[in-house]
C-alpha cells in the first residue's frame, strides 16, 4: 500500500509541475491581434493561422516550432493563432498545445465573420488554412503566404523576403 501512495503522489506532482509550466492560451479578437502586431515596430512577425483539426497545419507546425527556437532571443516572433472554437479552448486547444509541448506563443481568434474578418488579414486569403502572415513594419515589409509549407520552406522564404 505504501508503494502505490508513493507511485500516486509521484504522478500528482507530475502533474501540477505539467500545469504549472502549461502555456495559457488567451482568446483574442482580430483588433487585438492587430494592436499587438502594430506595437512591435521592431520586430518581425510571423503568424500562422490553424486549427487542432486541421491535418497540414499541424504537419508545419514543427517548422514553426523550430523557426522560433532558431531565432529566440532576436526581435522575431512566432505566433500561432488557432482558429477552433472558443468554447474548444479547455477541450481541445490546451490538450493538444499540451501534448505537443507548443513553445511558441498561442492565440485563439474568436471571430464570427469570416467574410469581415478575413480580407482584414489579406486581400489575397481565400480562407484556407492553414495560412501564414509576415510582417515587419521597420522594413515595410507584409506578405501573405496561403498554403503550407515543407521543410525548409519556410526558412527559404524568411530569407528570399529579407526577415
Amino acid at each position: 500500500m505504501p508503494q502505490i501512495k508513493s507511485a500516486f503522489s509521484a504522478f500528482l506532482l507530475l502533474f501540477a509541475i505539467q500545469a504549472a509550466y502549461a502555456q495559457k492560451v488567451p482568446i483574442v479578437r482580430l483588433d487585438q491581434l492587430e494592436s499587438r502586431l502594430n506595437a512591435g515596430k521592431d520586430t518581425t512577425y510571423v503568424v500562422n493561422f490553424w486549427a487542432t483539426w486541421c491535418g497540414p497545419c499541424i504537419k508545419e507546425l514543427p517548422y514553426f516550432e523550430q523557426l522560433g527556437s532558431n531565432r529566440e532571443g532576436s526581435k522575431f516572433r512566432v505566433l500561432l493563432v488557432t482558429l477552433d472554437f472558443a468554447e474548444n479552448l479547455e477541450s481541445k486547444v490546451l490538450p493538444f498545445v499540451s501534448k505537443n509541448q507548443i513553445k511558441n506563443e498561442v492565440l485563439l481568434l474568436d471571430e464570427s465573420n469570416p467574410n469581415k474578418w478575413i480580407p482584414r488579414v489579406s486581400d489575397k486569403w481565400s480562407g484556407a488554412i492553414p495560412a501564414t502572415l509576415f510582417i515587419n513594419s521597420e522594413k515595410n515589409t507584409r506578405h501573405f503566404y496561403e498554403g503550407s509549407f515543407e521543410e525548409g520552406e519556410l526558412e527559404s522564404l524568411l530569407e528570399e523576403l529579407g526577415l
